[in-house]
């Protein structure tokens, strides 16, 4: 096991390798709300859009050419909010409620209309990792909390999701990308406490 495991590691593409040391900047970077980020973004993703066709995830494929229009829409928008003071926002947690499941729901609906064209037994988890991770990638523009949380659920599917494509670095990745969103939580979390104080005293 341990062999194999090495053996994918060591065939990982340099392609791989680049798009997976960008996406963790852009994390680090986005934890931190530094607006680099969304630079590590373009290019990581726009690396993943080419890799995850190659492996037949047509969603994932898809998912990160939509993350590459968001990398610049996320700038602006961080840019925006530099100018005009905005801070983390958070939403209720009834509007999550209807969220997700219409969200799982969609991501069901999109898997039954790509069945007939592409032959993949994992193209509902794909479908739906691709749904729930742009409307998250809105959120993370918008800077709302919750953001953090719903990527540590995708997270975790992609994980599983990659490793079972041979994807095994990038299924690495997201196993760590767990941790980076409890991380990213916490960071914009403290922040928005810090907003909350400053309102109550002002």
């Amino acid at each position: 096991m341990t062999d194999t495991f090495m053996q994918q590691i060591v065939a990982t593409s340099l392609a791989e390798w680049l798009a997976v040391g960008l996406a963790i900047g852009y994390v680090w970077l986005a934890a931190r709300q530094n607006s680099w980020c969304w630079l590590c973004a373009f290019l990581s993703t726009a690396i993943y859009t080419y890799l995850f066709w190659q492996v037949t995830l047509p969603f994932q494929s898809l998912l990160n050419f939509f993350y590459m229009i968001m990398a610049v829409y996320g700038y602006y928008q961080w840019k925006k909010g530099q100018q005009t003071a905005a801070g983390v926002q958070s939403w209720p947690w009834y509007w999550h409620l209807a969220i997700v499941p219409t969200l799982l729901l969609a991501g069901w609906g999109l898997a039954l209309v790509a069945a007939g064209q592409f032959n993949n037994e994992f193209l509902w988890l794909d479908a739906c990792i691709q749904v729930l991770s742009v409307v998250t990638t809105f959120m993370v523009a918008h800077k709302v909390l919750q953001n953090w949380v719903y990527w540590f659920f995708i997270n975790l599917a992609s994980a599983y999701l990659y490793a079972q494509s041979g994807l095994i670095l990038s299924a690495c990745l997201f196993t760590g990308y767990v941790g980076f969103s409890v991380y990213g939580y916490w960071q914009w979390l403290g922040q928005w406490k810090m907003q909350h104080e400053s309102h109550a005293y002002n």
